[in-house]
C-alpha cells in the first residue's frame, strides 16, 4: 500500500552503532573514496570559477553522483549483511527491514 503521507524520512543521526564495527580496511576504503569525491567537487568548483562549458561541468557532476551512489550501495550492502541480518536472527527483523526500506526509498530519490 502506497500512502503519500507515509513517513519515509530518516533521522540524520539515529544514535545507533553498527552491530559489527567496520574494520580499519573498510574505514580506509570508504574514507579514500570520499576524499576522491571531495577532490572531484573541488575540481568542479574550479571549473565554475574558470567559466567552463556547462556540459563539461554536468558530466563531472554526473560522475560525482555515481561515485556517491556507489559508496552508498557499498555501505547499504554491509548494513544488510551485518546489522539487518543480525536483527533478523535476534527476532527484531521487522524493524530493521522497515528501516532498510526507508533508506532504500530515500536513496532512490
Amino acid at each position: 500500500m502506497n500512502n503519500e503521507h507515509e513517513q519515509t524520512d530518516l533521522p540524520e543521526n539515529s544514535g545507533k552503532q553498527p552491530v559489527t564495527p567496520r574494520t580499519p580496511a573498510e574505514k580506509h576504503q570508504v574514507v579514500n573514496r570520499l576524499k576522491r569525491i571531495e577532490g572531484q567537487v573541488r575540481g568542479i568548483q574550479n571549473m565554475v570559477e574558470d567559466d567552463r562549458y556547462c556540459v563539461d561541468i554536468l558530466v563531472q557532476l554526473s560522475a560525482i553522483d555515481s561515485a556517491l551512489k556507489n559508496v552508498g550501495y557499498s555501505l547499504m550492502e554491509r548494513h544488510t549483511k551485518h546489522c539487518v541480518s543480525d536483527a533478523i536472527r535476534s527476532g527484531e527483523g521487522e524493524e530493521a527491514i522497515d528501516e532498510l526500506m526507508k533508506v532504500l526509498k530515500q536513496f532512490s530519490k
